[in-house]
């Protein structure tokens, strides 16, 4: 079984209320539900977390070494200036999916760069909340071809 956490960033909790033409409709807490369904029917752990704050997203990278296999994160406007966060990501040396409601390579210059894309596996962008699922479904994928899965307690004690 795969463990998986989720981490939006600043801003994200305004979904479905901020920018409707840009970021859609729905709002953090059915992207959340949407994501979790998905990982129950995968069959995979999935932990979400929001935050506003550079260091609160820094210390979940941190929080997740101890248990997760892999990241998805959007990190939101952080993604073109916190090394902080890219650095906290490159540390954990846990497999991380960048992920972007909108397409950001075709919105204002200053989105076009993200700091955190060269400690990342990938990155999607511009499919709305979708991008989440589909960067869910890349790191599943790319978990499969490259990392045996952390055994579950149950086949642990039964191999013992």
């Amino acid at each position: 079984m795969w463990h998986i956490q989720v981490i939006h960033g600043p801003n994200l909790n305004l979904l479905g209320q901020r920018e409707p033409d840009v970021y859609g409709r729905v709002t953090l807490s059915e992207i959340d539900e949407r994501l979790r369904v998905y990982a129950t029917t995968e069959g995979f752990e999935l932990r979400t977390f929001q935050s506003n704050h550079e260091g609160a997203i820094v210390d979940a990278v941190h929080q997740a070494m101890g248990w997760a296999d892999g990241l998805v994160i959007n990190a939101g406007a952080y993604t073109h200036y916190s090394y902080a966060i890219r650095d906290a990501i490159a540390s954990a040396g846990l497999p991380t999916v960048e992920v972007h409601l909108s397409n950001i390579h075709a919105r204002e210059p200053f989105r076009h760069t993200s700091v955190i894309a060269p400690a990342c596996v990938g990155q999607i962008a511009g499919f709305g909340w979708q991008s989440y699922h589909l960067g869910l479904e890349a790191l599943i994928g790319w978990l499969e071809t490259h990392v045996p899965p952390t055994p579950t307690p149950q086949a642990t004690a039964e191999s013992s």
